[in-house]
């Protein structure tokens, strides 16, 4: 180091050399040195290992020292952004579902009904998802959105074709206490619940055999796939189950209820 009235002064004079190891490079964000911890998760969930670690550090760092603080950024950071994109996106897709039953039906009873399927569906997914071992995550949350709208389907084309089934009961028998029992109810459901078995089935494996092959894939993008499609085949088998054999029972008893209370039943007409 040269200087105007000393001349040359040696860095040894003042200051003490030594080699150590140190960061490569040295960063700054918002005039505060940074220095960066990065660690990949494997054959777990990004968010429990990142609560595990923050409950190590503060047992280990109780107090930080004054200008330090720590902040938890990367895919961390975009997974709490998208669950609370999520959190509002959910309960809105439920609400547009309900919405579009409404106004097809007309009848808040017929869009119950309906809706019932939602949970169902649920059962199957979760239990997929667990028998899978696949941990939540965007893609698991876009296939269950993606199963809510399936199974409505469904239970859709079996409530149309109940409906049908009771315009034409109506058509044959009136619409009275005097012309309708519950045994006559019965035979007209029945109707249109089991002989239009065929196109229920079909429309769900349909879905099935599209989804099915998935599981087995190992190509580009499979990864992000199989998260979206385990809770849509599980859910998908498990409303088929409760619109075929529980949503015709429901629906008988709303009728029945509807001729006792009422006189008569209230028709719907919904076109396909």
């Amino acid at each position: 180091m040269q200087t105007m009235n000393f001349g040359p002064i040696p860095l040894e004079a003042v200051a003490d050399i030594k080699l150590s190891d140190g960061p490569p490079m040295i960063n700054s964000e918002n005039a505060m040195l940074r220095g960066t911890v990065l660690f990949n998760v494997r054959e777990r969930d990004l968010g429990s290992t990142v609560k595990e670690a923050q409950q190590k550090l503060n047992k280990m760092i109780t107090k930080l020292p004054k200008g330090y603080f720590l902040e938890w950024s990367g895919q961390w950071e975009n997974q709490i952004r998208a669950n609370r994109t999520l959190k509002t996106i959910m309960p809105i897709v439920l609400i547009i579902i309900f919405m579009v039953l409404y106004f097809t039906y007309h009848s808040f009873k017929e869009a119950a009904v309906t809706m019932l399927t939602v949970p169902f569906a649920l059962i199957g997914g979760v239990f997929m998802v667990y028998f899978y071992g696949i941990n939540l995550s965007v893609a698991v949350a876009v296939g269950f959105i993606a199963l809510f709208g399936m199974a409505i389907e469904t239970a859709m084309l079996m409530t149309i074709y109940l409906n049908e089934a009771m315009q034409n009961m109506v058509a044959k028998h009136g619409n009275s206490k005097a012309t309708l029992t519950p045994a006559v109810i019965r035979e007209f459901v029945i109707e249109g619940a089991a002989k239009r078995l065929r196109p229920k089935l079909m429309t769900v494996s349909v879905g099935l055999f599209g989804l099915i092959p998935i599981l087995w894939a190992t190509g580009v993008g499979s990864d992000i796939m199989r998260p979206i499609t385990i809770p849509l085949i599980g859910g998908t088998i498990t409303s088929t189950i409760y619109v075929l054999l529980i949503t015709p029972v429901i629906f008988e008893m709303i009728k029945e209820r509807e001729l006792k209370r009422k006189g008569k039943i209230e028709l719907i007409d919904v076109k396909e």
